[in-house]
């Protein structure tokens, strides 16, 4: 029996596919291991949406030969799509599957046996346009669920339209099937995830069905406890969507909403689909109605032409605006993009300073909405997240729970009164067993 090993870089929608891929394997008869225990294949999923990426790629490839030096060492993902080529010619690698390859590898490589030189499976993405169903299944807390794919969308700085195709969905009987096959392996939350969530419903080109006829079916699913959405651009977070999840019972209280730049000037040098006015509404809507609810952010800073004055008003507008975390991305250059080749670029110490302003401004935000929720009684997913005898989870609201660690409670979902937050930033909490009274510190 060979044993395999895989690892994954970038989004959740690449770790939804690894797992899936990794069932393949196991269907198969191969043994799935961890990295370090000397597997026979190693199966290196990428991402490529920033230059970091590439690197980290040859740097695993390199752990894999030390670890196994006769190990068949593939290349999937993003970054294969991109550069084949490329990937092809860092020492030790064996193969390199494209985006619809990469779901035939198991048939493609069969028996794994190291070729003399590196061969490479890739197609003209222009000629993609199957969907592949994925979730990923790992501790049976928590499962990502792709329900769509690609990105119609041009941005300036992006290359995943390039690595991954046109937008295209699975369809909502397809999904809810799946959503039962998860729930009947114990999963107590799904997150919903894609290229571009929020423009689910495209097949052929043609919109056959809408994101939130999707979550309407999905909320009837009585054993899952818990739906999340991943990440949603807010010219497709429409009101609708918002007042649904408002008064849902599954889906959770809380929103990605990318955003890029708060100066209206940078997000049409970006190609942004709205203007910082329409993100405002946005989040002043979900506050209207739903006053507790979790708005994570995703910027760019240092993007060719953003000036002081640009930053500035990004900086601000984050700063007034009522939301709870930011992700924060240091624009770096991508061939075959339109903003690598525009003027202005911005040094990267510059780049380095504005990145690290937000992520204060981040962590402020975050303690913020802490403190705010503070007092209040949420439930918490026990995840199994040890960690110096502790357990974690989250509140449906996505505020990250620390409590001594009880066996009974993995995978549970539990009433609590958050009380205080720790050194850690994790929220302690006062929880309620039966009738009895436990008060759990972290």
């Amino acid at each position: 029996m060979k044993k395999v090993a895989f690892y994954t870089l970038g989004c959740k929608l690449n770790y939804s596919e690894t797992s899936t891929i990794s069932r393949k394997f196991e269907e198969k008869g191969y043994l799935k291991v961890d990295f370090t225990d000397h597997p026979d294949i190693f199966i290196i999923n990428t991402c490529s949406v920033t230059e970091n990426a590439d690197k980290k790629c040859r740097k695993i490839v390199r752990e894999a030969r030390a670890i196994s030096p006769n190990g068949y060492v593939a290349i999937i993902g993003c970054y294969a799509q991109l550069k084949p080529k490329e990937i092809s010619d860092i020492p030790g690698v064996d193969a390199v599957l494209g985006a619809a390859e990469k779901f035939q590898l198991v048939e493609l490589l069969d028996g794994f046996v190291r070729p003399e030189n590196p061969i490479v499976f890739s197609s003209d993405i222009k000629t993609i346009d199957t969907f592949n169903t994925s979730y990923s299944i790992q501790d049976r807390t928590r499962t990502f669920l792709k329900v769509q794919d690609g990105c119609d969308y041009s941005c300036s700085f992006c290359t995943i339209p390039l690595a991954r195709g046109s937008s295209r969905s699975d369809s909502i009987v397809n999904l809810v099937t799946h959503a039962h096959q998860i729930a009947a392996t114990g999963v107590k939350e799904i997150v919903l995830t894609g290229v571009n969530t929020g423009d689910f419903g495209l097949r052929n080109g043609l919109r056959e069905e809408k994101f939130i006829d999707l979550i309407k079916e999905l909320d009837t699913i009585e054993n899952i406890a818990r739906f999340r959405i991943s990440s949603i651009e807010p010219n497709l977070l429409t009101d609708e969507i918002i007042e649904f999840v408002s008064k849902s019972e599954r889906f959770v209280p809380h929103f990605h909403i990318p955003l890029q730049s708060g100066s209206n000037a940078i997000l049409k040098q970006m190609r942004r689909r709205y203007q910082r006015e329409l993100y405002a509404s946005r989040v002043e809507k979900i506050r209207s109605l739903i006053p507790n609810c979790c708005i994570g952010v995703d910027v760019i800073v240092g993007f060719p032409g953003e000036t002081q004055e640009h930053f500035l008003e990004t900086y601000q507008f984050l700063n007034e605006l009522d939301i709870s975390y930011l992700h924060v991305f240091t624009y770096s250059e991508r061939e075959n993009t339109l903003a690598a080749t525009l003027p202005d670029s911005v040094p990267l110490k510059i780049r380095n300073e504005r990145s690290r302003m937000l992520h204060i401004l981040s962590d402020k935000k975050r303690r913020a909405f802490y403190e705010n929720n503070l007092n209040k009684s949420f439930t918490v997913l026990f995840e199994n997240d040890i960690e110096e005898g502790f357990m974690h989870g989250f509140t449906e609201n996505y505020i990250r729970v620390a409590a001594k660690y009880d066996p009974l409670l993995i995978n549970e979902t539990k009433l609590v009164t958050l009380t205080s937050i720790n050194q850690k930033g994790n929220v302690e909490v006062e929880e309620f067993v039966d009738s009895g009274q436990v008060t759990m510190h972290s």
